[in-house]
């Protein structure tokens, strides 16, 4: 009975001081973090930001149907003529057997391909055009628009190429054919022949697109590969000076060499424009990039598709703007409409009665805000088709009825044969210019022009012909004053001289002086 007292007091003892200790250990280490001895770690910051949309379900879906397209084409050697070489022909026939030149090429093969001398060194031969590889040439993006194989790109990474390679996004290679292309807009449409079913994207509806809006831009920058960009829509309606149609959508996603050909998806995974251009002084991304339209690509591309070219309406007539002066002069309220500056001969607009001097504000009832517009609306109707033309003409607007023609390949300009030889010179000192009747009775030419005048100002030169004030014919300088007399009494500020030069028409608006 004592042994087990004993025994169980021993081990309470033990127990007690273990605990004791563990007790000590605590106070010393309290201690420690009160006097700073030893650092204890408070938990991570973390904040609970807001959730904001990501773009990563939109490049998961649309990936695969995005492209890189490569472009070969055969590059003629400049030793595959003959007469390239610095050593062939009579000159070389001429120098003596026993030149270095002569046994040189002996040795090792002359300049018209023999073959001469057992040495077995290198031999120099002529490449065969016929038998040489097409060589990578460029490089872009693309997008595949069906499930059995056609892709969109642009015209200008195409261009020049024979044979077409496009490597999807999970790396395999697919040879690819022409269809067509558009260098108007910079659009091609290529085809790949294989038996399997490519993701596709389609087209947004791009007149919902606003500014501010988000795009996500996929392509092959540097040819690195599948790489994603995305911004925001920065401008609409963007005339770069690449083309007649231009209408860009600018964008700030990073868009570099390579990007080319690509699209811009909205958050739906649609496509909203085609990147084809960007806006760099230094050759790289400074967030100015210019796309094509969705709706202006769904159209070429479909006309491509369809008959491997884009057949577009032609009106014929030669445009400009309308500015503030001629729209006082014509008694317009806004400055919107293009005004034409002369229908060219064999035309549709000639044949319907539209001349020179009338300001075209309506296709079918849609309002031309600018020729730029008027150009798209007649290109996107087709060729034959009747169309109503509303026209500002004598101080009010009237319809008209014309058929269009087939633009042409390259555009008509119009002709005159208009001399700009002096006889007897007239002073219009109110305009700031000296005048003498032209040659063929057909307007006056202008001698001279007083540098600090507005005919100065507004580029009048001499040797210009003015054919129509306020679109009357002229062909003296009292018609002239005639004009102007009519303009003051009506209580316009502005006089519209129709002025021709280099066979080239356009309108130019003067101030009338009310002094």
């Amino acid at each position: 009975m004592n042994s087990v007292q004993s025994t169980t007091s021993r081990s309470r003892k033990r127990f007690m001081a273990t605990a004791a200790s563990v007790a000590l250990a605590g106070a010393i280490g309290l201690g420690a973090v009160a006097g700073g001895a030893a650092p204890v770690y408070a938990d991570a910051v973390r904040v609970e930001a807001p959730q904001t949309p990501g773009f990563g379900d939109v490049v998961e879906h649309v990936s695969p149907a995005v492209v890189s397209v490569q472009v070969k084409a055969k590059i003629a050697a400049v030793s595959d003529d003959g007469s390239a070489s610095p050593f062939s022909g009579q000159d070389f026939d001429n120098l003596p057997d026993n030149h270095p030149l002569k046994r040189f090429f002996r040795q090792f093969g002359g300049p018209d391909g023999e073959q001469n001398g057992d040495q077995g060194g290198q031999r120099f031969k002529r490449q065969n055009p016929a038998n040489q590889k097409p060589r990578p040439v460029s490089q872009g993006s693309g997008f595949f628009i069906s499930e059995d194989g056609y892709l969109v790109t642009n015209n200008h990474v195409v261009e020049g190429g024979s044979a077409y390679t496009i490597v999807t996004d999970d790396g395999a290679e697919y040879d690819a054919k022409m269809i067509g292309t558009d260098p108007r807009t910079d659009l091609a449409v290529l085809k790949v022949d294989a038996d399997k079913k490519f993701t596709y994207v389609d087209f947004a509806d791009d007149s919902k697109v606003r500014v501010g809006d988000w795009v996500v831009a996929v392509g092959n920058p540097f040819g690195l590969g599948g790489t994603v960009t995305a911004g925001i829509v920065s401008a609409r309606g963007r005339d770069i000076g690449a083309g007649p149609y231009d209408d860009f959508i600018q964008i700030d996603a990073a868009v570099n060499r390579g990007n080319s050909g690509g699209p811009a998806f909205n958050l739906n995974g649609e496509v909203v424009g085609i990147n084809t251009a960007i806006f760099s002084p230094s050759g790289g991304n400074v967030g100015i990039a210019f796309a094509i339209p969705a709706s202006t690509a769904k159209q070429v591309v479909a006309d491509l598709m369809k008959d491997g070219s884009v057949q577009r309406g032609w009106l014929g007539v030669e445009i400009q703007p309308v500015t503030k002066d001629i729209a006082e002069s014509l008694g317009l309220t806004s400055e919107k409409g293009a005004i034409v500056a002369g229908a060219q001969d064999e035309t549709p607009a000639k044949k319907a009665g539209i001349t020179a001097g009338d300001i075209i504000t309506a296709v079918d009832g849609k309002e031309v805000a600018s020729p730029k517009e008027l150009s798209r609306l007649i290109a996107g109707i087709a060729p034959g088709k009747s169309v109503d033309i509303t026209v500002w003409r004598d101080g009010k607007s009237q319809d008209m009825k014309v058929t269009l023609g087939d633009l042409p390949g390259s555009d008509k300009q119009a002709s005159a044969d208009q001399s700009q030889q002096s006889t007897e010179p007239s002073s219009l000192a109110d305009l700031g210019l000296t005048v003498t009747r032209a040659e063929d009775g057909k307007g006056l030419v202008v001698t001279d022009v007083d540098p600090s005048s507005d005919a100065a100002d507004r580029g009048i030169q001499a040797g210009d012909v003015i054919t129509s004030v306020n679109s009357v014919a002229i062909t003296s300088a009292a018609d002239v004053g005639k004009a102007l007399k009519q303009a003051e009494k009506a209580g316009r500020k502005a006089v519209l001289l129709q002025v021709s030069r280099d066979n080239s028409n356009r309108f130019v608006a003067l101030p009338v002086n009310q002094g």
